[in-house]
């Protein structure tokens, strides 16, 4: 099993940033990836056990379930169901800790998955940089303050 981590700090309120991104269809509001979304089945997407389906700018499709959502944590814990990447059991945390020194955020994202030896190296540095850090950035220019 792999696993990613990237962390990073963004100068906003963990109740700011949290609001944006605790909804598990806002993908497009604020990660750069991410052309569409929706949740099937009219669920509410803050309900644990959603699905959502969406696109990638690219034109990859993929499907994620929401398996725990936190707001007394700002945690977020979701699982990818169907995806072009070649990896099994991913399993994935997005989590916020208010900082109080100068009232930002300490994001987290981690994921543990499975994959061939061989596509370890690039699909762990795709994720954890392609993925989680390009929405950390995301996320820091959004609430970058004036």
């Amino acid at each position: 099993m792999i696993r990613v981590y990237t962390s990073s700090v963004i100068d906003a309120p963990a109740d700011g940033v949290w609001a944006l991104v605790r909804d598990f269809n806002a993908l497009p509001a604020w990660h750069p990836m991410i052309a569409e979304s929706r949740i099937e089945q009219g669920q509410p997407s803050d309900q644990v056990g959603c699905v959502r389906a969406f696109r990638l700018r690219d034109g990859g499709r993929l499907r994620e379930q929401l398996l725990a959502l936190s707001d007394f944590d700002y945690q977020c814990v979701y699982s990818i169901l169907e995806s072009p990447m070649p990896l099994s059991a991913y399993v994935a945390t997005l989590k916020l800790t208010p900082v109080t020194d100068g009232n930002r955020t300490f994001a987290e994202w981690s994921a543990e998955f499975d994959c061939k030896p061989a596509d370890e190296r690039e699909l762990a540095a795709s994720i954890g940089t392609g993925v989680f850090q390009a929405g950390f950035d995301a996320l820091k220019s959004r609430f970058a303050r004036r």
